[in-house]
């Protein structure tokens, strides 16, 4: 292995993790799954650190990563249940509610976007809360770049429409 490229993944690990594990929560919903799942993002980075190219965006590849291992995860305990295949549409949800004052209306879109089909949640994280491109949110879900900026207009045309609603 490139130890250039192990000791590059692993000095940019840390500065990722909150964002990591806030992606980890909106997939799994459960703090302590949330941690998990990072901590097993974490180590696959780091056990296939060759595999990353240096000079590119590391939080792209390891969230690459982290959305792998669930979506192996869920497919995996499906399978076990007896339930069989499994889309990440189907699967992807997140509470939102919070209880510090100055989130509430953090909490209240969270909120409304938990009532979103899964992969317009999903694609609103990455691109409004993480900040990814279009290009690169497509590309970390392996969507055209097209269907990104579908999912993203129907998440703004939902949220405006609930906004509408309320007096």
């Amino acid at each position: 292995m490139n130890a250039d490229r192990r000791t590059e993944v692993q000095d940019g690990l840390e500065s990722c993790l909150p964002r990591l594990w806030r992606y980890a929560l909106m997939l799994t919903r459960a703090s302590h799954d949330a941690e998990d799942l990072t901590q097993a993002t974490c180590l696959r980075a780091i056990e296939r650190a060759d595999q990353f190219i240096s000079g590119t965006r590391l939080d792209r590849w390891l969230f690459s990563i982290l959305r792998s291992i669930w979506l192996n995860q869920i497919r995996s305990d499906r399978l076990r249940e007896g339930e069989g295949h499994v889309e990440a549409e189907t699967s992807l949800s997140f509470d939102g509610a919070q209880a510090i004052e100055t989130n509430i209306l953090t909490a209240q879109v969270l909120k409304k976007l938990s009532a979103l089909p899964t992969a317009q949640r999903e694609t609103a994280l990455l691109v409004y809360a993480e900040g990814y491109s279009y290009a690169e949110a497509a590309a970390m879900l392996d969507i055209p770049i097209g269907t990104v900026m579908s999912r993203l207009a129907a998440v703004r045309a939902a949220l405006a429409k609930d906004l509408e609603r309320k007096p």
